[in-house]
């Protein structure tokens, strides 16, 4: 398909290497990868005494918002939308937890949305996005890339709880496995085969063998098409009466934290196993990605759900092609369907979407060749780096490990000119928070 003239001059096609048939197959991959949070966005915040029905609509909407600043703002691949983790923090600790009202929990999103909105003005979030040395940058891409292929496993119940060990392996002699078996061969040959696409095919794929096998139905086509429920009973439901106490204080702090180094870790991965980094290993627009999340957080807040953040499953789509905003346009267009067309999108089975997810571990393991094992200050810090995020099931936690290694051993082995101002400032923030409990 030719790049249209108004596509060619708004997304930079050519200039980018791709074309609007490649971004709009990119955007419908990334889509369905990342499609599984209607549903369990809902769910989850819903264990706090939300509205399903409108946390459903709430959650598309939220998203059409960052993900349209994200595609004709910031011209980037990437994808928003309320994030895991978050909402878990949101409704478990916050709420059940610690015993605040959920709209207690909105408003410190809230807050924190206004505080990333103040970051991202004074390009303080870039900044931190350039510190990073390159060798994290490449380890922060393994490391997700490790971690979405675990979630990819551990969603799909290949990988579970062990009887005496952490984990271990499922019963992969089920219909459920065969489904990710299945979609992973499918998606594995087309890929060998470079054919553009292939994690959607797999996901086509694996949806139809769940329908012949019976694990999931199709809609009938009476109730194929409904209007999305209201947000009236979530929305702007803020409380202010406790914005000054140190409670507050301490939820604010945690979302916003989780939400900076989570979104930079991601846009750091995702954008190096699309090349996307220029010769000083920055990102390009960088400072109007993170702005697409501030604003996305602040709106997602005020709208009723929990803080919107940029998704690892964005990798899907560059790993079949996307370049450029187009493929978030794309990916926005399908959430905008989807608050008419749930019943056909619920009929994609976790474990299609999940052979997606390991496949696109793998693609973002290709960056580990080009970290310099043989010098330690950089090795150690980058396998601190990978092996973190994982194990930990967090981002955040595993860029923690990674800078506070890469400062003291580059500091203790005299390599001082390697280390910059923000990159130590950065080591002892994430230092104080690792010990803070010892002070409490």
């Amino acid at each position: 398909m030719e790049n249209s003239s108004f596509f060619e001059r708004k997304f930079k096609l050519s200039e980018n290497n791709t074309n609007v048939k490649t971004e709009f197959m990119a955007g419908l991959t990334t889509f369905m990868t990342m499609s599984y949070i209607l549903i369990v966005n809902p769910s989850i915040l819903a264990d706090a005494g939300m509205d399903q029905g409108a946390l459903f609509t709430t959650t598309i909407i939220a998203a059409i918002i960052a993900n349209l600043i994200m595609a004709l703002y910031a011209n980037l691949p990437f994808a928003f939308a309320p994030g895991m983790g978050l909402n878990a923090f949101f409704t478990y600790t916050v709420v059940l937890q610690m015993g605040e009202t959920w709209q207690f929990a909105l408003t410190a999103v809230f807050l924190e949305g206004i505080v990333f909105l103040l970051l991202s003005g004074f390009k303080i979030r870039e900044e931190l996005f350039n510190a990073i040395p390159m060798s994290l940058k490449k380890a922060v891409s393994v490391g997700i890339g490790l971690f979405i292929a675990f979630i990819g496993l551990t969603g799909a119940n290949i990988i579970v709880p062990g009887d005496g060990v952490i984990l271990s392996l499922g019963n992969i002699l089920t219909p459920n496995a065969l489904i990710l078996f299945v979609s992973l061969f499918i998606m594995g040959l087309l890929s060998a085969k470079k054919v553009k696409g292939a994690l959607l095919y797999g996901i086509v794929g694996g949806t139809v063998l769940a329908v012949i096998l019976g694990i999931t139905k199709l809609p009938g086509i009476e109730g194929l098409v409904s209007l999305p429920p209201s947000i009236k009973p979530i929305a702007f439901q803020l409380e202010f009466d406790q914005i000054f106490t140190v409670k507050m204080f301490s939820v604010m702090f945690t979302f916003l934290f989780v939400d900076i180094f989570d979104t930079v870790g991601t846009l750091t991965g995702v954008a190096i196993k699309a090349d996307m980094l220029d010769e000083n290993g920055e990102l390009p627009n960088v400072g109007k990605a993170l702005m697409a999340d501030a604003v996305g957080t602040t709106a997602g807040a005020l709208l009723g759900t929990s803080t919107v953040t940029t998704f690892v499953e964005s990798a899907s789509g560059v790993a079949d092609g996307g370049r450029t905003g187009l493929t978030t346009l794309s990916t926005t267009l399908f959430f905008f369907i989807s608050l008419f067309l749930f019943p056909l999108f619920s009929v994609v089975p976790s474990e299609a979407t999940s052979a997606a997810l390991v496949m696109v571990g793998l693609f973002m393991m290709s960056p580990i060749k080009d970290i310099d094992f043989e010098d330690f200050t950089e090795a150690v810090p980058a396998f601190l780096a990978i092996i973190m995020m994982p194990f930990a099931y967090s981002i955040a936690e595993g860029i923690a490990f990674g800078m506070i290694s890469f400062v003291m051993l580059k500091l203790a082995a005299g390599k001082k000119k390697d280390v910059s101002v923000i990159m130590m400032i950065l080591a002892v923030v994430f230092l104080f928070r690792i010990l803070s409990p010892l002070f409490m």
